[in-house]
C-alpha cells in the first residue's frame, strides 16, 4: 500500500509577499478625493443650471392679433367717404374774367355768414373737392372690432431707484430708446444701453411698425433722456420713446388677456386699461399685470 507524501511547505520570502504599501494607499486617497470633489462640483453645476435656466412653456407660438379699425391713408374727417372722387368729378379751371370775379366777390361777401352759421363741423372750407373724410382712428385700413389700440389702453411702471438698474431692465427685454421730431426728418435710436456709449442709428419714422410707449410723468423719463444723451442724441425740444420688440409686445398681450379671463372677462374687448410692471425673478426680470379697469361692451 502506497503512501502518500506530505507536502512540503515553502517558506516564502518576506520581500515576495503581495501588500499594500504607502504609494497605494495615498493613490487610493486621491483617487477618492477626486471622485468626491467632482461630485460636489457636479452638484454645485446642477444647482446653478437651475437657478439660471427657466423651463417654461414657450409662449412665443402663440401670437395675438388684434382687428383694429382704421382709415389707412384716407384723409380725416367726420363721415366716411365710400370712394375717392374720380377724375371726371373734377371742374376744369378757367380764367374768369374781371365782370364775373368782381360780381363773384360780392356774391362771396354777402353769403359768408349764412355759410358759416351752416358749418357744424370742424372742418376748413376747400375748393378742392366735396369729400368728408374718414371718421376711422389712425392705423390700417379696416372695419375692424369695438378694440381699445393697445398704445392707448397699455401702460408700464419700471420698478428702479438708480439708473444702472433700470438700464438692466431695458436691456432684458430688448427695449430700444428714440427720439422723434424737434424738426429731424429720422427717428434717432439708442440700444445697448448699459455700455458707457450705447449703439446709435438712424431710420425713417414712416418704416417703424413698432409698438412705441411715451412718457406721462414720472422721474425714470429723465433716465431716457440721459441715456439718448450718452449716446450722442439730440433730445432738446424732441419726444423720447420706447420701442418694444414684437417678442414683448406679444408676451404683454398674452399675460394681459390672461389675467383678464382670471377675472371673468372673456375678450379683450372689455379691457379698457392694463398697468404692467416689472419685477426680478432670479437674476432676471419679468412683465406682471398690477391692475386692470374694464368696460361693459358685448362681446
Amino acid at each position: 500500500m502506497n503512501q502518500r507524501k506530505q507536502p512540503e511547505i515553502v517558506n516564502i520570502p518576506q520581500e515576495l509577499q503581495l501588500s499594500v504599501s504607502a504609494y497605494d494607499r495615498a493613490a487610493s486617497w486621491i483617487i477618492s478625493l477626486n471622485l468626491l470633489v467632482g461630485f460636489a462640483v457636479a452638484l454645485a453645476f446642477l444647482l446653478w443650471l437651475s437657478q439660471v435656466l427657466e423651463f417654461t412653456p414657450d409662449q412665443s407660438t402663440v401670437v395675438l392679433v388684434e382687428n383694429i379699425a382704421g382709415r389707412g391713408d384716407h384723409a380725416a374727417g367726420f363721415e366716411r367717404d365710400v370712394e375717392a372722387p374720380g377724375v371726371e368729378e373734377l371742374e376744369e379751371e378757367t380764367e374768369p374774367a374781371v365782370e364775373q370775379l368782381l360780381e363773384a366777390v360780392t356774391d362771396v361777401v354777402s353769403t359768408q355768414a349764412a355759410s358759416l352759421d351752416a358749418m357744424q363741423t370742424t372742418m376748413f372750407s376747400s375748393n378742392s373737392g366735396k369729400g368728408l373724410g374718414d371718421s376711422r382712428p389712425p392705423g390700417p385700413l379696416g372695419e375692424g372690432d369695438d378694440i381699445i389700440p393697445r398704445w392707448e389702453r397699455w401702460e408700464i411702471r419700471y420698478n428702479s431707484n438708480s439708473l444702472e438698474a433700470y438700464t438692466e431692465q431695458l436691456d432684458f427685454f430688448g427695449i430700444e430708446l428714440g427720439a422723434v421730431g424737434g424738426g429731424e426728418k429720422n427717428v434717432d435710436y439708442a440700444r445697448n444701453l448699459r455700455k458707457s456709449r450705447p449703439d446709435r442709428r438712424q431710420g425713417p419714422g414712416d418704416l417703424e411698425k413698432r409698438l412705441y410707449l411715451t412718457w406721462t410723468g414720472g422721474a425714470l423719463k429723465r433716465f431716457d433722456v440721459r441715456l439718448l444723451q450718452s449716446a450722442g442724441v439730440k433730445t432738446t425740444r424732441r419726444i423720447v420713446v420706447q420701442f418694444l420688440p414684437k417678442k414683448i409686445e406679444n408676451h404683454l398681450a398674452v399675460i394681459e388677456l390672461d389675467f383678464a379671463k382670471s377675472k371673468g372677462k372673456k375678450s379683450v374687448k372689455q379691457i379698457q386699461r392694463t398697468v404692467f410692471g416689472v419685477r426680478p425673478k432670479g437674476n432676471r426680470f419679468e412683465f406682471y399685470v398690477i391692475s386692470q379697469r374694464y368696460r361693459a361692451v358685448a362681446v
